[in-house]
């Protein structure tokens, strides 16, 4: 789906969380992010893989690495879902899809015989330099942390 690869420099972006204060990719300059894009908060597979990230994001940040998440909803949804979940890290409300677009996880998906353009779960490793380390297209969500930290 998207285009960008290992090796690209980081799209950047200025987006509000889910408190309304404005993230930028800048903000993670000197550290690794794990830039995550996922469909839809309070769905099964993004609360297992956003949990499945809770879990494990103090060995993360102990790796060097934070985390953020990006979807179209809005911030009250993602406070709800922060809350429910006890999620630590900050959720994007990319509300008119500017970051999802840039970072070219939109376009047309299928389920259950149906065809409808969404968010690809994808997730991008950016260094401290603001350059992509990995894409990952094929997200587990069960064990995306681990997915993470192999390879990195």
């Amino acid at each position: 789906m998207t285009t960008l690869k290992a090796g690209d420099k980081a799209p950047d972006f200025s987006c509000k969380d889910e408190n309304g204060n404005i993230i930028s990719l800048s903000d993670f300059k000197g550290k690794k992010l794990v830039l995550y894009f996922y469909p839809k908060d309070l769905t099964p597979g993004c609360t297992v893989e956003s949990c499945n990230l809770r879990d494990n994001y103090d060995h993360m940040l102990k790796q060097g690495y934070d985390v953020l998440g990006v979807s179209a909803d809005d911030e009250k949804k993602h406070q709800k879902f922060i809350e429910k979940h006890n999620l630590p890290f900050h959720l994007l409300a990319d509300i008119d899809k500017k970051v999802i677009n840039d970072y070219g996880v939109w376009g047309p998906k299928k389920f259950m015989g149906r065809t409808f353009d969404g968010i690809h779960r994808t997730t991008f490793v950016i260094d401290e330099k603001g350059m992509i380390e990995e894409v990952i297209m094929k997200v587990d969500t069960k064990g995306h942390a681990e997915q993470i930290m192999q390879n990195n």
